[in-house]
């Protein structure tokens, strides 16, 4: 009896203790519940704190990216227009020429020998056509000329022995074979005349030949001292003293370093935007820290069907020489700006794999509403679908709101502050404003 008395006080003992526990338990989750935001005793929801803020607006600079190489606009190869040795060579790699510089001499004997033969010949043409080329430079006229003179003379001499001749036959004082002979001797004159006459006529065509033979070999004796055709750096030398050369011959590579021209290819899509004369910034990769500007010059007419691109030419001024012909470069086209685009707070916006949302404040609820975000700039998102201006925006605690959630509003936000000026322009993959 005294044993199974045991037992029954242990068991109440035991369930005594259960008891406690469970009455434990159960007071602890009330403390718990009681502490959960957005919770009330008897499972009433709480109204959440938070910061709000307007729909705001803000201009946005509308960008296109681009990449492309920078080229040289003018490449001269220049080339000997004379055959001779290399004398001197005046210009290294890298050197900087001005139009009309000497870049190499050639060895000028032969040339100036050639010059002195046409200048032989012409004076003796010259000569032939009374030219003493200080006071008369011109041709005389052909009955000036002393051929044409004597032909003229032997010619007017046999007509009037011709008519002496003739009247002494006509009274019978002289034989028919004297008349006869006066006769041939007039047609010989007058064959004689037309002879210098046309004699003259070769010598005034040969008078230019003759000059233009000269200035010929004028020209090779000065071609002897090669010269820079532009403006231009020294990209290749290709010639040394020493070495002869023949005519057409490359001696000297020329690349022109300002302007540069920047070559890139734009998307098909983007053909109603890009315009001649737009701005463009762009950087390199020597320079990381540098932005570099210039202007678009030429705009292709025509789509490649293979890339589904129409190509872009860009002059960049270039008179600190920084950068070179080569380059690779990377930038963005300044196509239009928009201003007055509805926008909104980083701290308003919430993304969540891939997918962004604000939480719009109506009556103290919450709605979650899905966003298209655009540029961003400085502390903005453009919003490019989504909202309509009015709303308000929850700003704080965003991780514990959806919709439905009943919250209190802390704080408002001010008036819409405008949107800070972009001083860059985005992608060639979507038209956007944002920094280079």
């Amino acid at each position: 009896m005294i044993q199974r008395s045991n037992q029954k006080v242990i068991q109440r003992l035991i369930w005594c203790a259960a008891l406690c526990l469970t009455l434990l338990a159960l007071s602890a989750c009330k403390k718990e519940e009681s502490q959960t935001p957005g919770k009330r005793p008897g499972n009433r929801p709480a109204a959440i704190q938070v910061q709000t803020t307007t729909v705001q607006r803000m201009s946005v600079q509308r960008q296109v990216d681009l990449s492309g190489t920078l080229m040289s606009p003018d490449q001269a190869k220049v080339s000997s227009e004379v055959a001779g040795m290399v004398r001197q060579v005046l210009v290294e790699l890298g050197h900087e020429v001005k139009p009309g510089q000497i870049l190499l001499k050639l060895e000028p004997r032969e040339l100036e020998l050639a010059l002195s033969r046409a200048i032989s010949l012409l004076r003796q043409t010259e000569a032939q056509l009374g030219i003493d080329g200080t006071k008369v430079k011109e041709p005389l006229r052909d009955e000036e000329i002393s051929v044409v003179r004597t032909a003229i003379a032997n010619r007017d001499d046999a007509r009037a022995q011709l008519a002496r001749a003739r009247r002494l036959r006509n009274q019978n004082l002289l034989a028919q074979a004297d008349l006869d002979t006066s006769e041939t001797r007039v047609k010989v004159t007058e064959a004689a005349y037309q002879s210098a006459m046309e004699s003259i006529s070769s010598l005034k065509a040969s008078l230019q030949e003759r000059r233009a033979a000269v200035e010929l070999a004028q020209k090779k004796l000065d071609d002897a001292d090669i010269r820079a055709p532009v403006a231009g750096s020294v990209s290749e030398r290709l010639v040394f003293p020493g070495e002869f050369i023949r005519e057409n011959t490359p001696v000297i590579n020329l690349v022109q370093m300002n302007p540069l021209k920047l070559k890139t290819a734009v998307q098909e899509k983007y053909a109603s935007l890009i315009q001649p004369n737009q701005p463009v910034q762009f950087s390199v990769e020597s320079f990381p820290d540098a932005v570099f500007k210039g202007r678009i010059a030429f705009v292709s007419p025509a789509i490649d069907q293979a890339t589904r691109t129409f190509a872009v030419e860009v002059l960049v001024d270039n008179q600190d020489r920084r950068l070179k012909p080569g380059f690779f470069a990377k930038g963005v086209i300044f196509t239009r700006r928009d201003d007055d685009v509805l926008a909104a707070p980083e701290d308003a916006v919430s993304t969540l794999a891939g997918v962004s949302a604000v939480f719009v404040i109506e009556n103290n609820k919450v709605r979650q509403q899905i966003v298209a975000l655009g540029a961003h700039e400085g502390n903005l998102y453009e919003i490019v679908n989504g909202l309509k201006g009015s709303e308000i925006l929850a700003t704080s605690n965003l991780n514990l709101l959806a919709t439905g959630v009943s919250v209190d509003v802390k704080q408002a936000g001010g008036p819409p502050s405008p949107g800070k000026k972009p001083e860059k322009e985005a992608s060639a993959g979507g038209e956007k404003g944002g920094r280079l």
